[in-house]
């Protein structure tokens, strides 16, 4: 089983077409959200088109709109390697995140703990503080070492205790593409008898998950990231699930997924979110038609996986060599995924930004991302970093131009 060449896989995005600055735009951005190829958009489009309707009724289109839901469940299970019955879908993880946060906190006591880390984005940590407010709940952060781009592990284990009911970890860092090793992490915090949540946001993009394995009690990813349409996704296990004090309407959906769900949620968006995991299996070429789709999206990744590492490599030899430039978090060959962050002596992030725009056609992303902590604790000032993505689309001849631009915008 073979996977798509790069050349084949652009193909397919439309996006990719775009001119900016002489050259066809290049898109580092992907951590903040990748651009969608047209099959994915044509499946939301069909859905809206010739199928749209509200679920669970008599008639045609809503029973073909709880079927093409219920595939999309399907899919996404196998994304992240669980049962269907698990797939929790919603406006996005940020939404998610809260909304489970209430769920759990119905069953918290004054004085009980929550655990989170300062290397995490806003949405895996906000949520806490604001239930520890109005539960008059402890939270503990755990820090990183600013030199490495990693968690202090050791500060972990010192801070998950008897009163620890919750422990909130990101499985990778959207701002500097550290991977922290999250199995040793979450066998200990369920020793203690903690709720285990993840934010694979920014992992799920470039390896695939595999919730069961991990052993954590919920995983939230965002398809958006992952070539999808603007949507959230969670994992929630299925004994957890069945047991949550979860906020909802009495007369809602208590199958499954549907018991964390609210209101009608975009239904062409979870139809997107399916066709994008068919996409990346889809990817795999060959003789294929007896592959479980898992088994594709796995020989996919780890290709994949090998060709951005391959990219980021070669983009952090090219900024290195810069001396303006100082680069942050893991260096290639380590654990981390295809996602630099850097900055330009003297250059605010946003210039550097716009100038790689207007004159190169590089598109990449500035500022904190959320990760506010991590911009903080590195004692960099409000503007935060320049930061850029290797996707499933990037090419060498992309890296090298976003390498040519910043040398010039470093040398005035």
């Amino acid at each position: 089983m073979a996977v798509a060449d790069v050349a084949e896989i652009r193909s397919r995005f439309p996006a990719l077409q775009r001119r900016q600055a002489g050259h066809l735009a290049a898109y580092f951005d992907g951590p903040g959200g990748t651009q969608v190829p047209a099959v994915v958009v044509e499946a939301m489009a069909d859905y809206l088109l010739h199928h749209n309707a509200n679920t669970h009724w008599a008639y045609a289109t809503s029973a073909e709109t709880d079927a093409l839901l219920a595939d999309a469940r399907s899919a996404v299970g196998d994304f992240l390697g669980c049962g269907s019955d698990e797939v929790v879908f919603g406006a996005n993880m940020t939404t998610l995140t809260y909304h489970l946060s209430r769920a759990l906190g119905r069953g918290l006591e004054a004085a009980d703990e929550i655990v989170v880390t300062r290397l995490d984005h806003q949405a895996n940590v906000a949520p806490w503080f604001d239930l520890a407010r109005e539960r008059d709940l402890v939270v503990r952060a755990v820090p990183f070492d600013a030199a490495t781009g990693r968690l202090d592990v050791d500060r972990y284990h010192e801070l998950v205790g008897p009163r620890t009911r919750i422990v909130a970890l990101g499985a990778a860092s959207n701002a500097l593409g550290t991977v922290t090793e999250l199995e040793p992490l979450l066998e200990h915090a369920s020793s203690a008898g903690a709720f285990t949540f993840v934010d694979a946001v920014h992992s799920a993009p470039h390896s695939l998950p595999d919730v069961h394995r991990l052993g954590c009690d919920a995983f939230a990813c965002s398809p958006y990231k992952f070539y999808g349409p603007h949507l959230g996704a969670l994992f929630v296990k299925a004994s957890r699930l069945a047991t949550l004090d979860v906020p909802r309407l009495p007369c809602a959906g208590d199958d499954g997924g549907e018991r964390l769900e609210t209101g009608t949620l975009p239904h062409e968006a979870m139809v997107g979110a399916g066709a994008t995991v068919d996409f990346l299996a889809g990817l795999a070429t060959g003789d294929q038609s007896e592959a479980p789709r898992r088994e594709r999206l796995a020989h996919v990744f780890h290709e994949l996986e090998d060709r951005a590492a391959t990219l980021l490599e070669r983009l952090w030899r090219g900024l290195e060599a810069i001396q303006a430039v100082t680069l942050y978090g893991p260096p290639p060959g380590t654990l981390r995924t295809s996602t630099l962050a850097f900055t330009v002596d003297g250059v605010p992030s946003d210039e550097v930004t716009r100038r790689l725009s207007d004159d190169d056609g590089v598109f990449t992303s500035h500022g904190d991302f959320y990760a506010s902590t991590v911009v903080e604790d590195l004692g960099l000032p409000a503007d935060g970093l320049v930061r850029a993505g290797v996707a499933i689309y990037t090419t060498a001849e992309e890296v090298d131009r976003l390498g040519r631009g910043v040398a010039r915008i470093a040398a005035g």
